[in-house]
């Protein structure tokens, strides 16, 4: 068996020396290669390389991002047969997918997790989506959302470390910074419903979408990983009924009020428009502003080294 694991040395929290325990623990398995990423796009290079040049299995030792882009890079020519398995080791503040998946949120866990998987051939199927040509995993939003992933960005590129009280910070500053009087965006699902008047669409593949501290958040409950798309979209934007829905959304048990927002799931193709280019995110990573985004749910996509097919969040 070939593994190559691709390290992203800048996630909040790993380092050299987890990186070598985790390289000696999975040398004794099969013939290992390790990578370190040296800027954006680098995981999903190295992940499509081991694609194309038959590796068994890529492990992401990361964040969402590096997860994002390594399976970004091994679907880089779709869906076959030869796709690599996927291995995951959380290293990074959030580690949504992960803990959705299962998976835990310890690194020494989750490596003994995954080295049992390599043992047994334990693999989940998971279905992913597609935004336009970019690949996600949990979760990808147009508007208010991806608005405050682009400000914690550009506080990442000025040195901020990643933290859930930076996330707390600037979604409160975006929040009372947005235009809550004149909604511009809509919906389209695949049976030709269209939802008019939205605030911020959300577009999830797994539950929970997010987690503050310890906490989930789940807008779109039943959604999940042999499921197709779900989409949460807010046609209410008051400061009292946005606190509620976020405490109701929250827990074990999940109520998601239907006053405020529009909500459908097992949709195989979203579209999402606005009236204007608005800041657009998957799975935590900013991208480009967008004034249309085309979403498509594809099953079985990639599967993932010893990844528990009953999950509890």
């Amino acid at each position: 068996m070939r593994i190559l694991v691709v390290m992203n040395p800048r996630a909040t929290a790993t380092s050299v020396r987890e990186r070598d325990v985790l390289a000696h623990a999975l040398a004794s398995e099969a013939e290992l290669e390790v990578a370190e990423t040296a800027n954006r796009g680098h995981a999903a290079a190295l992940a499509c390389r081991a694609m194309r040049n038959g590796t068994d299995v890529v492990v992401a030792l990361g964040g969402d991002g590096t997860v994002n882009e390594v399976i970004n890079g091994l679907l880089t020519d779709g869906v076959h047969p030869g796709v690599p398995a996927l291995g995951i080791v959380p290293a990074g503040s959030t580690n949504v997918f992960t803990r959705a998946l299962g998976i835990p949120n310890d690194r020494i866990e989750a490596t003994g997790q995954l080295l049992e998987g390599l043992r047994t051939g334990q693999r989940r199927p998971v279905s992913l989506g597609l935004a336009d040509d970019r690949w996600f995993c949990f979760a990808a939003g147009l508007g208010f959302d991806a608005a405050i992933v682009h400000g914690v960005e550009r506080r990442r590129r000025a040195g901020r470390k990643s933290t859930h009280t930076l996330y707390a910070r600037v979604g409160v500053r975006e929040f009372f910074r947005s235009d809550r009087r004149h909604p511009k965006v809509h919906v389209e699902l695949g049976d030709g419903t269209r939802w008019d008047d939205i605030y911020f669409a959300l577009v999830t593949n797994a539950d929970p979408w997010t987690f503050v501290g310890s906490r989930p958040l789940h807008p779109t409950p039943e959604v999940g990983f042999d499921t197709d798309l779900a989409v949460y979209a807010r046609r209410r934007m008051g400061t009292i009924g946005v606190f509620l829905s976020m405490v109701r959304m929250s827990g074990s048990r999940p109520a998601v009020g239907r006053r405020g927002a529009h909500l459908a799931h097992d949709q195989e193709h979203i579209t999402v428009l606005a009236d204007e280019p608005m800041p657009f995110q998957v799975d935590g990573d900013a991208l480009d502003l967008r004034e249309k985004v085309t979403f498509r749910s594809v099953r079985n996509a990639v599967s993932i080294v010893g990844a528990p097919t009953e999950i509890s969040v």
